[in-house]
């Protein structure tokens, strides 16, 4: 099942011969890596390759781990670096997704910007969208780090620790078959006849999680507009003050420092804004984390319809077996077709009621494993989803409340700058 613990096999990392610094971390009773690793994404790197054919352009980051706990055992100096693509992240993600079906799985970062002000970088080669991007490829792997379930698997300890051959590791998995379609995942919505409450309610959590979130961003978005243009209003200010300042003689010096503080307001602007998209950059995080909880939605509803038809096929064998049983009853089209053609004999009535007997007897053993699965996936996700929020709700107060730390000090600064323009006015 996928919310049992996997192992973690030392020969498929090389790199550590003699000592299994997981193997000791978990002697000594550490649940996460975060516990005991210090994980980082640096150095964001442009690179091109060619071929006969084509060019490729691409970003790579640099991976760095380091043991940061003197009782763990390890070879060498228990630190290791080494360069990934976005796309092998990506591929990570979709691994654990596809193994951990119960798991709320970290989102990764966008890979175009939305819902930014219109001075915003939207370049993926932009210097300040691969940076927010890289911080934001650190927060998926911490988030992973700290779980502690998907921390302890040995193809994500093999993307932090392993380079060469990592992602035939990950396809020998076969994972991409452990997955279900989106065609069976639509089929099960529409045909279930007993849901879920709590995963219907799920549901829409994740929908209402999304919606809020994107208006919040939306409105932010526009606030950030306006502020812009305000800001960048203030330069008009600094001008007219300049070459005012070159027809009244008698108050340069003031017209002069007045004019720099309004070109000092308009240029402050663009620092402003690209902090807070730091903070939009967060909550975009939470946007995405509704994917996530749909994704463990539709898994359930795939479970749920495979008891269900499990359920119906145990109850048409039995219905079968309840018709042999009778030899009278009421008007029917089969006992009008045995009445003309003839029917079986008692002892061809007894072998088929015998196979059913053993097929029922099959069936009830089936559905007594599904559903043993299908409660054990509920369990694994509703105590997974208890953890998501109790995360969530931290989070969201630590952004909102920084956000908000962020625009009084902007306020601030800005009611320091027209009172020190002020002051020049009042020396004229």
């Amino acid at each position: 099942m996928a919310d049992e613990v996997p192992t973690y096999s030392p020969e498929n990392f090389p790199n550590t011969p003699d000592e299994d610094p997981f193997e000791n971390a978990r002697k000594i009773g550490k649940t996460n890596l975060l516990q005991w690793m210090e994980i980082t994404v640096v150095e964001p790197e442009k690179r091109t390759t060619s071929s006969m054919k084509m060019q490729d352009t691409f970003i790579v980051y640099l991976v760095e781990t380091r043991i940061t706990d003197n009782n763990i055992k390890c070879s060498g100096d228990g630190t290791t670096s080494l360069w990934r693509r976005y796309n092998e992240f990506e591929l990570l993600r979709s691994y654990l997704e596809s193994i951990y079906p119960a798991m709320v799985i970290p989102p990764l970062p966008e890979k175009k910007a939305s819902y930014t002000w219109q001075n915003s970088a939207t370049d993926k080669f932009d210097a300040e969208f691969i940076e927010r991007r890289r911080a934001a490829l650190e927060i998926f792997l911490l988030r992973v780090a700290a779980h502690p379930l998907l921390s302890q698997d040995k193809i994500f300890i093999g993307f932090l620790q392993k380079e060469d051959g990592w992602k035939d590791s990950v396809y020998a998995t076969d994972f991409l078959s452990k997955g279900e379609s989106r065609l069976k995942a639509l089929n099960a919505s529409f045909r279930l006849k007993k849901p879920d409450r709590r995963f219907e309610e799920l549901k829409n959590y994740g929908n209402e999680i999304q919606c809020n979130i994107a208006n919040i961003l939306k409105l932010r978005a526009k606030l950030a507009d306006r502020q812009y243009g305000i800001h960048k209003v203030h330069g008009n200010f600094g001008r007219v003050f300049c070459e005012l300042s070159g027809i009244e003689k008698d108050m340069v010096d003031q017209l002069q420092s007045a004019g720099h503080y309004m070109n000092v307001y308009s240029e402050a602007v663009d620092g402003i804004l690209e902090e807070e998209e730091q903070y939009s950059d967060q909550l975009k995080e939470y946007l995405a984390f509704g994917d996530s909880l749909r994704a463990v939605c539709r898994k359930y509803e795939c479970i749920q319809y495979d008891v269900e038809k499990v359920e119906d096929n145990l109850a048409y064998k039995q219905n079968q077996k309840d018709m042999l049983g009778k030899t009278g009853g009421s008007f029917s089209l089969s006992g009008m077709k045995k009445a003309i053609f003839g029917g079986d004999t008692p002892e061809q009535r007894e072998q088929k009621i015998k196979q059913l007997d053993e097929q029922i007897k099959q069936t009830e053993q089936e559905l007594q494993q599904v559903n043993t699965d299908a409660q054990k996936f509920i369990d694994a996700a509703l105590r997974d989803i208890d953890r998501f929020k109790r995360q969530k709700t931290k989070d969201l107060k630590e952004i909102f409340t920084n956000y908000a730390i962020m625009q009084i000090k902007t306020c601030k600064k800005g009611i320091a700058i027209w009172t020190s323009a002020k002051d020049c006015f009042a020396k004229m």
